[in-house]
């Protein structure tokens, strides 16, 4: 089975959070993500992702360099037409200043309430969330 590599970013508003970025697919939310470019690091191909699809910047941002959540899962893979193993890279960020959030690839974006638990999608979204308030707890 073909193995595809993905990265993305959570990124949030607010210290402590009040509230995190998911853009909408047709059918589910999620998160600024896509496949890694060869010989492209999980974290560049997160930033490079972000920019592409919501036009937030490295700049905008501050990383926090201690998180990093990964999951696995197959999927049916429209790009290679195969079922696909995909493993997914996750990195958290905060908005460091206000920004227009251009949509380029999802039908739209909205800010939910941090509010944990989060039941939002079960398969990715809900267990990095989860992550992200552990992390949060152990900080």
């Amino acid at each position: 089975m073909r193995h595809i590599h993905a990265a993305g970013i959570l990124v949030t508003r607010g210290n402590p959070i009040e509230s995190f970025l998911l853009l909408r697919h047709h059918n589910r939310w999620d998160l600024p993500k896509g496949h890694c470019d060869e010989g492209e690091t999980e974290l560049q191909c997160a930033l490079r992702e972000l920019r592409e699809e919501t036009g937030i910047a490295q700049a905008d941002i501050e990383l926090d360099r201690d998180f990093r959540f990964t999951i696995e899962y197959d999927v049916d893979s429209k790009r290679f037409g195969e079922r696909c193993h995909k493993t997914v890279a996750y990195f958290l960020a905060r908005l460091v200043r206000d920004v227009t959030i251009t949509p380029t690839e999802h039908a739209g974006y909205q800010w939910f309430a941090w509010q944990p638990p989060h039941h939002i999608q079960q398969q990715t979204v809900d267990p990095l969330l989860a992550a992200v308030e552990r992390h949060l707890a152990d900080s």
